[in-house]
């Protein structure tokens, strides 16, 4: 019998091309299976085969754990009980009891079959996997095989892959047969068997049908910096050349369009700018949004977006559909675009020159032609009056060195002054917060500092809110609020 195992093993192994030890886990899970079948009850039986000889033995086991997490005395054994057996036993490992084993001849041929047949199955599409994860190919080419509750099974190869229902491109139908392109999004080992799932919507299939078509993007002489999609519509990519005597974009585009009409074709009718990308992120900015024409634009670095404005006439280009061309603009730059019409943007310029000419007025207490020096020549803040570098203030034409001087004095007392008010502010916030059962000094000055001064105010806020504001964990947001609360229900 022992002889018999090692002949399937290796006539196995070498039918299907898997490991030979694939197929002795394979036989070891069916003469366990079968095995359990002499219990009336639950069992864990492990069998072991000897890889040399063939003969093997079987094992009914119990899992050592302690008196809390103890379950059923049919699977698992208390630590103390297992000690008197074996005094170096540790929880989380195993008691074993032998068993006579269970004649190979007399298990049941076809349930042993069916469970070695599945494991090599598995192994077969672990490995074919492999081979196709080993190639690093991003853009998998294939069939449509079926049609499952609104998703499509695409089969390539030997693999068989998911496209889920919201990855395919909205308007398209596709039918069993169909040939589609699409790309690798992940693989879900989590399902039976490793799942490949695919997608139509990526911005990577764009990038991945560009290198297809247009081979200066494989031979490096061409890269796609970003590229950005609204699925079976509208889609932007940004080119750059590395060699100055190629056109990137009309390389892209290629002649009469059949490059770029050939992604488009694949991409059910889904219309393709090409845009060249730039350094300078305005410019880069004022391309993505092509063919719209920028009058001006200024850049919020600390806020990460761009105030774009365009001619009344431009704006509805520069928006698009249902905001489609600035949406897509954004993605692409990774900016956050404001667009607005030359008569807006003034309007926003005059109301924020007029809110910091006032604050100067009041806080420097300056006439109104000194404020309007200051924001004239760029001034926005009190902190940027006060700590500027002094040449950069004696600069200004209109100041001598001590009017400068004195309104750095002046920038910094009030400074120091709201700093004051704002300390009182939080420990007068602190007192009437700390009188909460479990509110400390750190969170009480927190919250204080973010506004929260009272406990009427805290128990205003939802969990979500306080723990925003303090990163405290749930529980004891929960608790906090829920002692703030207690007047309401005295």
């Amino acid at each position: 019998m022992s002889r018999e195992i090692l002949l399937l093993v290796d006539a196995l192994s070498r039918e299907k091309n898997v490991d030979k030890e694939v197929v002795f886990e394979s036989l070891e899970s069916a003469l366990a299976s079968a095995t359990k079948k002499r219990f009336a009850d639950e069992a864990d039986v492990r069998v072991e085969i000897d890889r040399n000889t063939g003969a093997y033995e079987s094992f009914r086991r119990w899992e050592v754990m302690d008196d809390e997490t103890f379950e059923t005395p049919d699977l698992h054994i208390k630590l103390e009980e297992a000690q008197k057996r074996n005094p170096d036993i540790q929880i989380g490992e195993f008691i074993e009891e032998p068993l006579e084993s269970i004649d190979f001849g007399r298990i049941g041929a076809q349930a042993a079959k069916q469970v070695i047949f599945q494991k090599i199955r598995d192994a077969e599409r672990e490995q074919v996997l492999a081979d196709f994860m080993d190639r690093k190919e991003h853009l998998v080419s294939g069939t449509v095989k079926r049609l499952e509750r609104g998703n499509a099974i695409i089969e390539f190869g030997k693999i068989e892959a998911l496209l889920p229902r919201e990855q395919m491109i909205a308007k398209e139908n596709l039918r069993v047969g169909d040939r589609v392109k699409a790309h690798l999004l992940r693989v879900d080992r989590s399902a039976r068997g490793p799942q490949v799932i695919l997608s139509r919507t990526s911005p990577d299939l764009l990038v991945k049908l560009f290198e297809l078509e247009v081979p200066e993007i494989e031979e490096k002489l061409l890269e796609i910096v970003s590229a950005a999609r609204d699925p079976g519509s509208r889609a932007k990519i940004a080119v750059l050349s590395h060699d100055p005597r190629i056109d990137p974009i009309g390389t892209c585009v290629g002649m009469r369009g059949s490059r770029v009409q050939g992604v488009t074709n694949e991409l059910a009718g889904e219309r393709v700018d090409i845009i060249l990308w730039a350094e300078d992120p305005a410019t880069y900015v004022i391309n993505a949004l092509a063919p719209a024409e920028v009058s001006s634009i200024v850049v919020d670095e600390e806020r990460h977006s761009m105030e774009v404005v365009v001619e009344e006439e431009n704006l509805a280009q520069a928006i698009g559909r249902g905001g489609q061309n600035v949406r897509l603009a954004s993605e692409l730059t990774g900016w956050e675009l404001n667009i607005m019409t030359v008569e807006q943007s003034s309007e926003k310029h005059n109301e924020e020159f007029s809110k910091t000419r006032t604050v100067f007025m009041e806080k420097l207490d300056v006439d109104e032609e000194v404020a309007d020096i200051l924001v004239q020549e760029g001034f926005n803040t009190l902190e940027e009056v006060a700590y500027v570098p002094l040449e950069e203030m004696l600069e200004i034409e209109s100041f001598d060195e001590a009017t400068v001087n004195e309104l750095r004095s002046r920038a910094r007392n009030a400074l120091l002054t709201a700093a004051i008010a704002s300390e009182e502010k939080v420990e007068h916030g602190i007192e009437d917060l700390l009188k909460l059962e479990g509110m400390d000094e750190q969170i009480a000055r927190t919250l204080a500092a973010k506004g929260i001064a009272t406990q009427e105010q805290l128990a205003d806020l939802d969990v979500d809110e306080l723990i925003e504001l303090s990163d405290m964990d749930g529980e004891r947001a929960n608790t906090l609020i829920m002692a703030a609360r207690a007047p309401w229900f005295a």
